[in-house]
């Protein structure tokens, strides 16, 4: 019996870690990845051109790219206040340079379709407005 629940634990431990490391089984994309997928949405929903499309592909490789950095940083140092505040600019730089490459028309269905997203997640929203607020003064 003992080496029965010893078995059971090992098993459960063993399948909790696995799926740890896996996220649920849900494929990790790399920020490559993740910015085609992204810009092939983006190119379709936006009816954003070709030249539209690769500078948005651009920002949002640089994007991803950094947020992978700030991923592992975060990992190190768990402070949730900084952590908040890097996001809130990340995602300010993000939104600018993207209102560049947009029309106001692409922009403004681009800011819906990111209230879709972040209502779908249930994202707290006073940390969106907070980076709004930025935007609207550059």
């Amino acid at each position: 019996m003992k080496k029965l629940a010893f078995l059971l634990m090992v098993v459960l431990l063993g399948t909790t870690i696995a799926m740890a490391q896996n996220r649920g089984g849900q494929r990790q994309f790399n920020p490559e990845e993740m910015a085609k997928r992204q810009t092939e949405r983006y190119k379709t929903e936006l009816k954003m051109n070709d030249t539209q499309t690769e500078k948005m592909e651009q920002v949002l490789l640089a994007s991803y790219k950094k947020m992978s950095t700030m991923r592992e940083e975060m990992r190190e140092d768990v402070d949730r206040t900084k952590m908040r505040e890097q996001m809130t600019e990340w995602r300010a730089e993000q939104e600018k340079e993207i209102k560049k490459i947009l029309t106001d028309e692409q922009f403004v269905k681009y800011e819906k379709l990111m209230e879709e997203r972040r209502s779908r997640r249930g994202e707290d929203l006073v940390a969106d407005n907070s980076f709004k607020r930025i935007i609207s003064r550059g």
